[in-house]
């Protein structure tokens, strides 16, 4: 069925970005399809083994139909081979009815109803596109890829609602309320395959700002995320126990876009709430920290280079571990309480639709791998490690 899915995905996108011209303008159609290398030293971020290997696959179609002035519908079906970084196959980022509630030249405003996307954080609406991105991979401090499947999106309704003023600037305000299924293969990634019982997001809701100021290259935003899950263990064969995680979330970002250079950032607190699961009297609520600084230059009009470093701590009170050692009788190294990353990369655009992309990072720390509750120490017994990928993308 995979392989049944691609060839019918990748065919649909050669035949619309040849025939793309005839189709009615009312109907938009895109796609992109990626394909890399990636290898890893020292860790399972992608494979067990460690060896080089192509699960570095994206390929998608998304389209938009324009049913009047004011409703559009939309909507996005890709497939994803990432290895041990989120489950492989197919999915449905966003399946959306799109309202214009409101228009005029200062004020507008709209609401999704569907399977929204999420329009929070700074790079959040465009990590599903491979090259809408900055990098193959995003500073996993705020963009963990355990977490994609259910940070793209949700089932639900969203707000926008943008006001433009000559004097003041641009604003965005952004609101969700949703929930997004979770499937038992992103299930394994989360909790590992020893958790047999079922996990659900019972609520997700986020909200944001974000101000331009009048003929600024600055932009700034702030968001705020709140969610639950539940864990109804499996009476027969599970290792747990019946419990709930609640995450908060709380970031502000910056982003300057000039004529050659480019400067992101974004700095978060997080709270992960733990009851049970572990054993019924279980009870955790560390507070988390993260942050990323990131620069790009466009040395050409083809080539961009690119550097970030970025720092993310699980508990802001243990930010070497040793406390979290301790209580894990010393099974679970310390490392695994942050994740340090410095990174460097370059991206070539051959055409205005086909790039190639490259970048190297050196990490220190395994707090940023899959699964996320049950660290595998056996396999990450390396607090340094590297990695390298290549991906070559093309989109129309």
């Amino acid at each position: 069925m995979k392989r049944l899915f691609l060839t019918i995905l990748i065919t649909t996108l050669c035949v619309f970005s040849v025939t793309g011209k005839a189709v009615e303008q009312q109907l938009q159609l895109h796609g992109f399809a990626a394909q890399g290398l990636i290898d890893v030293h020292g860790s399972d971020f992608v494979n067990d083994d460690g060896a080089l290997t192509s699960k570095l696959t994206e390929v998608g179609i998304n389209a938009s139909y324009q049913l009047n002035n004011n409703l559009r519908l939309a909507g996005q079906v890709v497939y994803l081979n990432g290895g041990n970084r989120y489950a492989e196959g197919v999915r449905v980022d966003y399946a959306l009815l799109d309202w214009a509630a409101y228009d005029s030249p200062a004020w507008r405003a709209n609401i999704y109803l569907g399977r929204f996307k999420n329009n929070h954080w700074l790079y959040s609406s465009s990590r599903d596109i491979p090259f809408a991105r900055p990098s193959i991979i995003l500073p996993q401090s705020v963009y963990f890829d355990g977490f994609r499947d259910f940070a793209v999106g949700g089932d639900g309704a969203a707000i926008k609602i943008s006001h433009n003023n000559d004097d003041y600037g641009n604003f965005d305000v952004n609101f969700s309320y949703g929930a997004s299924p979770i499937t038992d293969k992103q299930a394994n990634i989360i909790l590992s395959e020893f958790a047999k019982g079922e996990v659900k997001q019972d609520t997700d809701i986020q909200a944001s700002i974000y101000w331009q100021p009048a003929f600024s290259p600055w932009r700034f935003g702030a968001s705020y995320l709140d969610s639950d899950f539940s864990y109804q263990a499996n009476d027969n064969s599970d290792r747990f126990f019946d419990g709930g995680f609640s995450f908060q979330f709380y970031t502000v970002n910056a982003l300057y876009e000039g004529e050659r250079w480019e400067f992101s950032g974004e700095v978060y607190q997080e709270r992960f709430i733990t009851k049970g699961f572990y054993h019924p009297l279980h009870f955790k609520k560390p507070v988390g920290q993260g942050a990323y600084l990131q620069s790009r230059y466009k040395l050409s009009d083809e080539l961009t280079l690119l550097a970030r470093y970025e720092r993310f701590y699980s508990d802001k009170n243990d930010k070497k571990g040793k406390k979290f050692e301790a209580e894990s009788g010393g099974l679970v190294p310390g490392y695994f309480v942050y994740h340090r990353d410095a990174t460097l990369g370059l991206s070539y655009d051959f055409t205005s639709n086909l790039r190639l992309s490259f970048e190297y990072h050196w990490i220190q720390g395994a707090g940023r791998l899959t699964p996320v509750v049950l660290p595998n120490p056996q396999m990450n017994n390396n607090k340094n490690w590297q990695l390298w990928a290549m991906h070559l993308m093309y989109w129309f």
